[in-house]
């Protein structure tokens, strides 16, 4: 392979599975024959101690809180693991950290909005999700239950940090942007399966995301699996990646593999099949066969769709 070659996996909503990742991130390597150099998760990581934490939300509590063992040191991450916030994480070891830090070796926060280089591509991120009653209040630290939900809201002065971004190629977000659906109705690329609701997502990321035109946007939140392209004025396209939970690696694991800072495959879970390659159309057709609805890991899981 090129000297310049990276292979970058993207996960979604982990929520404290940390064990299960780490073993998909194996047979991903496996089926590829190559390294993951680093894995970039979207948000709702949920980086806590506990799983009894009496920050987590109950219904999260039945799932696993497997990162104490990380930040003990009795396990340690087999290759590099970035993360952005979503609505659901431990905003009281983060509000400390706005511009990022390790939380154990190799699981790095990368902050509340900002760029970092990372294996040579230009990585911008943002943060929580939408809430216009507090869009332009200032952030409190999150002594409270209430002040921590509040923590999970990105506020205007960030959304303009990363709207000034030029020359991006991987865009990080939680929420998806608003409109894809929409863009894939009007195009009539959606396969034979039922799209979610045009409304998801958010006009403040939509606005980001053809503000500063990133070659590829990754998101979570939904628990859903989606693929579109979004132009705008004329411009190359932005291909957005929407991520479900990690409750099956088919749908909650993405990978792209770069020669340089252009993408040139990209798969859907842990197979090592190629979805996409340079010069392709990118859209749902990428996704792969779904299963039957609900099929998660048990007791704590959202539905799928849901927006916790």
């Amino acid at each position: 392979m090129p000297p310049d070659s990276l292979l970058v996996a993207a996960l979604g909503d982990i929520h404290g599975r940390f064990h299960r990742v780490e073993a998909w991130l194996d047979a991903l390597e496996q089926a590829r024959g190559r390294r993951v150099d680093f894995a970039l998760a979207v948000g709702d990581v949920e980086a806590f101690r506990h799983a009894d934490d009496h920050r987590r939300k109950a219904a999260k509590r039945a799932m696993p809180a497997e990162f104490a063992e990380y930040a003990d040191g009795l396990r340690r991450m087999k290759r590099p693991l970035y993360f952005i916030g979503g609505n659901n994480e431990d905003f009281e070891a983060l509000h400390d950290l706005p511009d990022g830090g390790e939380l154990a070796p190799d699981v790095h926060y990368l902050g509340r909005a900002g760029l970092r280089t990372l294996g040579g591509l230009r990585v911008a991120y943002l943060s929580g999700i939408h809430a216009p009653r507090f869009i332009d209040q200032p952030l409190k630290r999150p002594t409270s239950l209430d002040t921590a939900k509040q923590a999970g809201y990105f506020r205007a002065p960030e959304v303009e940090r990363v709207a000034a971004l030029k020359d991006v190629d991987l865009l990080l977000v939680h929420e998806w942007p608003r409109g894809i659906v929409h863009k894939a109705r009007e195009e009539r690329l959606a396969p034979a399966l039922p799209l979610p609701s045009p409304w998801i997502g958010n006009p403040v990321t939509r606005k980001l995301v053809d503000a500063v035109h990133p070659r590829w946007v990754l998101c979570g939140h939904s628990h859903k699996p989606f693929a579109v392209s979004l132009e705008a004025l004329g411009r190359t396209q932005s291909r957005v990646a929407c991520l479900d939970q990690a409750a099956r690696p088919d749908t909650a694991v993405f990978w792209l593999e770069f020669e340089g800072r252009e993408a040139q495959r990209a798969g859907w879970g842990v197979t090592g099949t190629v979805a996409w390659e340079a010069g392709q159309r990118w859209g749902l057709h990428t996704l792969p066969a779904l299963g039957e609805p609900g099929s998660g890991d048990g007791p704590g899981d959202d539905p799928p769709g849901a927006t916790a």
